[in-house]
């Protein structure tokens, strides 16, 4: 999710270079007013781009819907991950423009404007009890659920298994000293190989960073408030600190964006990263000769914990009339067929009981399905989280240019306050 899936993962995110222009596509009579109780606006993100990408995704779901729907009219709007949220911040300038059904990562200032209907009213309760329950409650503030996760991303680790054989590395990381002992026997091999791949860069910080910190046993969020400034957090700080002043990462990780580093160990040129879903499909499409494995993130005690990302679908209340064609689209979109579809194509993880059991033998479900039972969240239920993770994306990278990481979780902590 980019942020993801794509930071949001959310966060999570696939990486789409390209930045996409706005597209409309409606299915319906051309008669149809736009403001009437069977017109909707539908904004989502491209995940992926091309002829079969997110675009084409949901134009053949709407074609599917409208067959049995030939009464309500959906008009897709796709937008790049760079664009969407300008757009939706103008659109929201006027509750005509406002979209009817919104797919992005973050929904609570949203909820907080009470602008939302609640999930309970936009699909069935059928559809309620098949998502699974650490991704409800992470749609969920002040004891209502307000949006419906789309599909997940957790993180896990990736190793080049040429490179790590060739340094006498038998066995994967389980914690941090033994991911440090690895990256630097690879990084011996030289020839431009690194041993890990720690993106610092601007681009997604946080989901990096979150894996150390929950792997030190630390959170970003407390009784409802954001937590930055903790002991926890600061050891796993401290930890991605020395692993780059250990000259065992890729040159300058505090201006390396995660994509860079997707590239170089698809390329074969770092031994181990923390990689997404997505990574899976891009392997393949672009060096499926590369031989590599996956193993739980390393952590300080070693005990498996990972990020958990979810981006949203939520949909805008607006003056009411609209809810019935919104619960009907949402109903079709999460049924079985049309959701494990979507999920698969886009190469993320279904965050419903049913989806799961139907992409069991799918190659991203069957690398980290196992990862959801420890996946922990970003407080994005939080409207403070915003203004954390901008300044994680910020002033994390400068710890690997010798800025004190206690100092570096002060200003952050400031921030979010």
């Amino acid at each position: 999710m980019k942020r993801s899936l794509h930071q949001t993962i959310a966060g999570v995110a696939v990486l789409t270079a390209a930045v996409l222009a706005t597209s409309s596509c409606g299915f319906g009579s051309k008669s149809s007013s736009n403001n009437g109780p069977n017109n909707l606006n539908l904004l989502v993100p491209a995940y992926s781009d091309g002829p079969h990408g997110t675009k084409a995704l949901w134009e053949g779901i709407l074609k599917g819907f409208h067959d049995q729907n030939p009464d309500i009219t959906v008009n897709l709007q796709v937008e790049s991950w760079d664009t969407i949220n300008d757009v939706v911040r103008t659109d929201l300038q006027s509750t005509s423009s406002t979209p009817d059904v919104l797919n992005i990562d973050a929904y609570s200032s949203f909820a907080g404007d009470k602008m939302l209907y609640p999930a309970s009213d936009i699909v069935s309760d059928s559809v309620l009890a098949d998502i699974q329950p650490g991704f409800k409650q992470n749609a969920t503030m002040d004891g209502t659920q307000w949006a419906l996760p789309l599909f997940a991303s957790t993180r896990t680790l990736f190793y080049n298994t040429d490179l790590l054989t060739r340094a006498g590395v038998t066995t994967p990381p389980k914690n941090w000293a033994d991911l440090t002992d690895a990256a630097k026997k690879v990084e011996a091999l030289g020839g431009g190989v690194s041993g890990y791949g720690l993106p610092l860069g601007s681009e997604e910080t946080q989901g990096e960073t979150s894996i150390w910190t929950f792997g030190a046993g630390g959170n970003w969020s407390a009784d409802g408030k954001v937590t930055v400034d903790t002991p926890e957090n600061l050891t796993g700080v401290r930890a991605m600190k020395s692993l780059a002043d250990a000259g065992v990462t890729q040159p300058n990780p505090g201006a390396t964006d995660r994509k860079d580093v997707l590239n170089a160990f698809i390329q074969g040129k770092i031994g181990m990263i923390e990689g997404l879903p997505p990574l899976i499909g891009m392997i393949a499409d672009k060096n499926p000769g590369l031989k590599y494995a996956t193993a739980p993130s390393p952590t300080e005690s070693g005990q498996p914990v990972t990020l958990g990302v979810a981006d949203h679908l939520m949909a805008f209340k607006k003056d009411g009339s609209k809810q019935a064609a919104i619960k009907k689209l949402l109903d079709y979109f999460y049924a079985p067929d049309a959701y494990t579809n979507f999920v698969k194509s886009e190469h993320f993880i279904p965050i419903t009981v049913s989806g799961l059991t139907a992409l069991a033998d799918d190659p991203v479900t069957k690398a980290f399905a196992a990862t959801l039972p420890a996946a922990k969240f970003y407080p994005s239920n939080n409207p403070k989280w915003a203004a954390a993770q901008g300044a994680i994306k910020q002033q994390l990278g400068t710890i690997t240019q010798g800025a004190d990481p206690a100092d570096v979780l002060k200003k952050i902590q400031q921030a979010a306050n």
